[in-house]
């Protein structure tokens, strides 16, 4: 009877792992390691969605800068890591370079304003899942923002030419 109570409440204990996920701390979800010195930890919680496999998410990792009419970005690649034991990903944004920019001449009379410039690279749109946060290891001076992205219930059908 006593091993028949410590498997109802593990099983209550996992059954609200999801409303951890948005109502917890980030420690109190699972182990995720404390930022390296150089870097911040960003976490970003969702909301639950219904048919999740119909959203992902854009990972909008950047920089505000001063920028005048040009197109600007940062390159870098966003890793997927492992919360080891666990299996729970996380992500690390190891180097930011730049920035790089479109080199059109401005108009005369125009400013400069600053803005937030993107990282543009591989691996920032990830699967939507509300049940686990989103985890972003970044530089010191990289700003994490997100957007999400939903699919059409509209399908349409390729032509065989």
């Amino acid at each position: 009877m006593g091993s028949l109570r410590a498997y109802a409440t593990t099983g209550l204990i996992i059954a609200s792992l999801p409303t951890l996920a948005h109502a917890a701390k980030l420690e109190d979800v699972a182990p995720y390691p404390k930022a390296e010195a150089g870097f911040t930890r960003q976490v970003i919680h969702l909301p639950k969605q219904e048919n999740e496999e119909n959203f992902q998410v854009e990972i909008l990792a950047g920089k505000t800068l001063e920028v005048d009419c040009n197109r600007p970005k940062l390159g870098g690649v966003l890793d997927e890591k492992n919360l080891q034991g666990w299996g729970y990903p996380y992500y690390r944004l190891e180097k930011v370079i730049g920035p790089m920019s479109t080199l059109m001449a401005c108009p005369p009379g125009s400013k400069k304003k600053r803005a937030f410039v993107p990282v543009v690279g591989d691996g920032f749109t990830v699967r939507y899942n509300s049940k686990l946060p989103i985890v972003v290891y970044a530089p010191t001076d990289v700003e994490v923002r997100y957007r999400i992205w939903s699919a059409s219930d509209k399908v349409n059908t390729a032509i065989q030419e």
